[in-house]
C-alpha cells in the first residue's frame, strides 16, 4: 500500500517516475515547460553557451516571454531581447513572444494554454508559481536552471512539504483574491511557508473565480512558499478546455496526506486588506487605518493583478468619477488579449476619461524598470506583489499593495481608501 501524499507531491512522483516522494526527499523530475523572460534568459543563454550540449531539449517545451523592459526602455534591455531574439530563432522556439505578441508571462502561458493541470513547471521568475491556480506544480528558480532546464528537460527539486488552507464562507462584494493572499502572509509571515507547498481547499474556492486563484497562487512566493495550488474543480476544467487543446491529468491529495500546518480562512469574514511598506506581511485592513495616508500614485496592473476581473473591478469603481489631481493613475493590461477585450467591454474609455492613461503590457513599474517609477518620498498603491525597499524606484519612496478596488477607490481620494 503505497504511503499518502499531497497534491503535489503526486505530481512530483509522476514527473520523477516514482510510485511515492516524500517531504526532504531529492528527486529529478521531467518538465513540461521552461519559462524566462527578457531580463533572466539571457543569463541562461550564456550559462547553455558553456554547456557540451547545445540544443534545447525541446523546442515546443520552452517559453521565452519579453515582458519586463518591452518595448525597449533602454540599450542595455535593447540588447537583452536581442539576445534573446536570436536564441529563439536559432533554436526555432515555437513559444516566443515579442512585441505585438507578449503579455506579462504569468497572465500570458494560462491564456494561451501552455499551462495545464498536472503539469510540472520551471521558470527563472519567482512568479511562476502562478500556475499552481490550474492544478500544476510550477516554481521560479535560477537562470542557471533554466538553463540546464533548456538543455536537459530536467530539474533536480527538494520534495516539499505542505501546509493545508481551508478555504470556507463567501467574500464580500470587494473582497477579490488580492485580499485572501494578503491576509494570509500578513497571518504567517513572509517566511512562514519557507520551501513548502501552499495547498488551497475546502468548499470556499467556488466562490473564487480563475482570476483570484491565479492572484492567489502567484503570491504564495511572498510567504516563502516553494509553490501554491489549487485543486481541479469545475471552473479549472472549463478554463483548460477553453485555452487549451492539451491532455491534463487531475491530481487529488490524499484524504490522509501529511500537512506541517493547517489554517482555516473564511471568506466571509475578510475586509479589504493593505500591506504597508517594506514587507508583504505588513498588513492592515483598510478600517484600520486611522490616519489620511496620502498618494502619488496608483498602479491597476501586474502578474498580480492585470487580468480581465480586475481592470472590470477597477472600472467599476472609476466609472463616472475622477482620479484626485495630485494621482498618476496607470492601468497595465496584462496582455494584448486582455487590452482587447478591455477595449471591447468599454474599460478603457472608462480609464481615460477618469484621468487615468493605460500602457501596453509589461511588468514596467512592479520591479522599478520604468512606467512608473517613483521618487524620493513617494507613495504608490499598487496591485502588484512586493513593496521591498526601492521596489518601484527610489530607496525612500513607499509601496503600499492592495486590491485593484482598493487602487482605484484610492487614485480617486488621492488616500488609501476602500469603496463602500
Amino acid at each position: 500500500m503505497s504511503k499518502p501524499m499531497t497534491m503535489t507531491q503526486k505530481i512530483l512522483a509522476e514527473h520523477a517516475g516514482l510510485p511515492y516522494v516524500e517531504a526532504g526527499q531529492l528527486i529529478e523530475a521531467s518538465l513540461d515547460l521552461v519559462l524566462g523572460n527578457d531580463i533572466t534568459s539571457p543569463v541562461a543563454i550564456r550559462e547553455m553557451d558553456k554547456m557540451k550540449q547545445k540544443d534545447v531539449f525541446d523546442k515546443d517545451k520552452i517559453a521565452l516571454v519579453m515582458d519586463h523592459f518591452i518595448p525597449n526602455k533602454d540599450i542595455k534591455s535593447a540588447e537583452n531581447c536581442k539576445c534573446v531574439r536570436e536564441f529563439a530563432c536559432t533554436h526555432d522556439i515555437t513559444n516566443y513572444f515579442d512585441v505585438g505578441q507578449m503579455g506579462i508571462e504569468h497572465a500570458l502561458l494560462p491564456e494561451k494554454g501552455l499551462t495545464v493541470a498536472g503539469d510540472a513547471i520551471i521558470g527563472a521568475d519567482s512568479h511562476t508559481c502562478t500556475y499552481g491556480a490550474l492544478g500544476a506544480f510550477s516554481t521560479g528558480v535560477g537562470s542557471t536552471d533554466m538553463a540546464a532546464g533548456m538543455a536537459t528537460g530536467k530539474a533536480w527539486f527538494k520534495v516539499p512539504a505542505a501546509i493545508k488552507f481551508n478555504i470556507t464562507g463567501k467574500p464580500g462584494k470587494w473582497i477579490s483574491g488580492k485580499d485572501v493572499i494578503l491576509h494570509i502572509i500578513g497571518m504567517i509571515g513572509v517566511d512562514g511557508a519557507l520551501y513548502k507547498s501552499m495547498e488551497f481547499t475546502g468548499d470556499g474556492i467556488k466562490h473564487l473565480s480563475m482570476d483570484d486563484r491565479f492572484t492567489i497562487a502567484n503570491m504564495a512566493i511572498e510567504a516563502g512558499g516553494k509553490n501554491g495550488i489549487f485543486p481541479v474543480d469545475e471552473l479549472t476544467e472549463a478554463y483548460l478546455k477553453e485555452h487549451s487543446n492539451r491532455t491534463y491529468k487531475i491530481f487529488k491529495a490524499d484524504d490522509d496526506a501529511v500537512y506541517d500546518e493547517e489554517y482555516t480562512i473564511d471568506l466571509s469574514t475578510l475586509k479589504p486588506t493593505v500591506s504597508f511598506p517594506h514587507l508583504p506581511e505588513n498588513t492592515k485592513t483598510v478600517d484600520e487605518i486611522k490616519e489620511e495616508i496620502k498618494i502619488d500614485q496608483s498602479v491597476i496592473g501586474s502578474c498580480t493583478n492585470g487580468r480581465l476581473d480586475d481592470l472590470r473591478i477597477a472600472a467599476d469603481v472609476l466609472k463616472g468619477r475622477k482620479v484626485a489631481k495630485h494621482v498618476r493613475c496607470i492601468v497595465i493590461p496584462a496582455t494584448q488579449e486582455i487590452y482587447l477585450k478591455a477595449m471591447d467591454e468599454g474599460l478603457l474609455k472608462i480609464f481615460i476619461e477618469a484621468g487615468a492613461i493605460v500602457s501596453t503590457p509589461t511588468c514596467g513599474p512592479c520591479l522599478g524598470g520604468y512606467m512608473g517609477i517613483l521618487a524620493a518620498g513617494e507613495r504608490c498603491v499598487s496591485t502588484t506583489n512586493r513593496n521591498f525597499v526601492g521596489r518601484m524606484g527610489h530607496v525612500d519612496s513607499e509601496i503600499y499593495l492592495a486590491s485593484p478596488a482598493v487602487a482605484a477607490e484610492s487614485a480617486v481620494n488621492g488616500y488609501i481608501s476602500a469603496p463602500k
